[in-house]
């Protein structure tokens, strides 16, 4: 697998079948390509080379994708650029990274000692004169292919490290796990900017010859317009989407009879709500777990089963995946410890930060911050964030667990739990809800709900309703969010 001829071997192959497409633009593999070469000569006038960076800062549109290619061919690597953020965000991500050229919209260009190129001035033809200078970079496997900017939510952002080889791997790793062929045909929900939507959406289906269709992003009320009229045959989303959909009118009846199988990944999934989609709407699905610097995946619900709502399944193939306590011993099934991953997708590491690198990658394996254990089966189930743990009145209490009580209610469409500092406990638990639309159920009822099924120690103090709880750029529920706002 070349990730810079790709482009090139799908044309010679197929030229006129279907590659990518969103809401303005649908592309062959034939334009694609040429699309590709017409962008890469634009970048090599700009100095974009072997080594260089290439920031890229859009909505999702196929240019996004075109640029990825267009820089690999240069032997560039790419970083994107969440469009959220602030001039200030974007210019600390942009000096950090190194980058030579920066892609945008007509945001006003942000400090920084690169170029500065306008998505509407992108080439999409070449002349003649440039052929001569086009070349295809051979590179090596462990050259720096994607520099993907974690949150932030621990401090200042640091750009994760992935190789050629790191993508190569993870996508042949999701291939034969969801056995995904030429003939699929994914609808991208989630933004570029993020490795979910680049691997799992993207470099994967058109890894093997098929092809994908971007949505400039996730909205309840076009999603399942999009599926009927380009029939796709799986999507990812996180769980936020996966609620959204749980929340649409029970009236309604769209036809998802082209869908073999949906993604849940980004945090974990009530089990409940997993089966309501999947009664719902007719498809399996399939929930996972990774994380940036894994490259995307690391365990999932294999699709031919079992599957075990409540898990995130079980190792991908290529990745091993471990149990560790506190001084770095493996602990036997069914005991709890922090989640340890390594494979031929972990990360090269965070650029130009060493001492962080070390503390994560330790002796070929990737400390996740995350707390689980291996149930009787061998499927990973996640406790929660070591980092999101609450110790009150020396008790450990996992936020996971209040949420998933909460869960268990139908009427209940999102849960988060974080701590709020207390004079007597060190900290107490403290729950928000989002409730689906028309519900009736009070605070006393959701207490009641909790009653059910834990301890008396382990109830939040004060559960707070809301129509909708905060998410971050992904999806997410922002829990850093809630902590500011708990505290001020």
């Amino acid at each position: 697998m070349s990730w810079p001829t790709l482009p090139d071997d799908r044309a010679r192959t197929n030229r006129d079948g279907a590659c990518i497409a969103d809401e303005r633009i649908t592309l062959s593999n034939g334009d694609f390509a040429d699309r590709v070469r017409a962008a890469a000569a634009q970048l090599r006038s700009l100095g974009v080379g072997p080594g260089s960076v290439v920031a890229v800062q859009l909505v999702n549109r196929v240019e996004l994708v075109v640029l990825l290619f267009a820089a690999w061919r240069l032997g560039a690597a790419v970083t994107p650029v969440n469009p959220n953020l602030t001039d200030f965000e974007t210019a600390h991500q942009l000096r950090d990274a190194g980058a030579a050229v920066l892609v945008s919209d007509d945001r006003p260009a942000p400090d920084f000692e690169g170029r500065y190129l306008g998505v509407g001035d992108l080439a999409t033809g070449i002349d003649t004169g440039a052929v001569a200078e086009d070349s295809v970079h051979d590179p090596d496997p462990h050259e720096l292919a994607l520099l993907i900017y974690t949150s932030g939510t621990t401090g200042s952002p640091k750009g994760v490290m992935l190789t050629h080889a790191n993508l190569t791997a993870m996508c042949e790793s999701v291939v034969a796990a969801l056995d995904i062929t030429s003939e699929d045909h994914c609808l991208l929900v989630l933004p570029l900017f993020h490795a979910n939507a680049i691997i799992l959406s993207t470099l994967t289906p058109l890894s093997v010859g098929a092809s994908t269709t971007i949505a400039v992003k996730f909205s309840v009320d076009t999603f399942f317009d999009l599926v009927e009229k380009h029939r796709p045959t799986y999507f990812s989303g996180v769980p936020t989407v996966y609620a959204m959909l749980d929340a649409v009118d029970k009236k309604a009846r769209p036809d998802t009879s082209s869908i073999r199988l949906a993604i849940g990944g980004a945090a974990p999934m009530p089990a409940e709500l997993i089966e309501r989609i999947e009664t719902r709407y007719g498809f399996p699905l399939m929930e996972g777990y990774g994380l940036s610097e894994g490259t995307c995946a690391t365990t999932l619900n294999p699709p031919a089963g079992p599957r075990k709502p409540g898990s995130v399944g079980i190792p991908l193939p290529g990745q091993q995946v471990r149990i560790v306590g506190k001084g770095g011993a493996v602990l036997p099934q069914g005991e709890t410890g922090e989640v340890v991953i390594s494979g031929p997708n972990v990360m090269a590491g965070y650029l130009g930060k060493p001492e962080e690198t070390a503390k994560t990658l330790v002796d070929g394996w990737l400390h996740t911050g995350d707390v689980g254990y291996f149930d009787e089966d061998g499927y990973l189930v996640l406790v929660d964030r070591i980092k999101d743990m609450i110790i009150r009145g020396g008790e450990n209490l996992y936020p996971k667990e209040i949420e998933t009580a909460l869960y268990r209610h139908e009427d209940v469409l999102e849960a988060a739990v974080i701590g709020r500092p207390d004079p007597v406990y060190g900290e107490v638990p403290v729950a928000y809800v989002a409730l689906r639309p028309g519900s009736t159920l009070t605070v006393d009822n959701l207490f009641d709900v909790c009653r059910q099924s834990l301890s008396k120690f382990k109830l939040p103090v004060d559960i707070i309703t809301r129509e909708a709880l905060p998410k971050n750029a992904v999806g997410k529920l922002d829990k850093p969010a809630l902590r500011a706002e708990s505290r001020s």
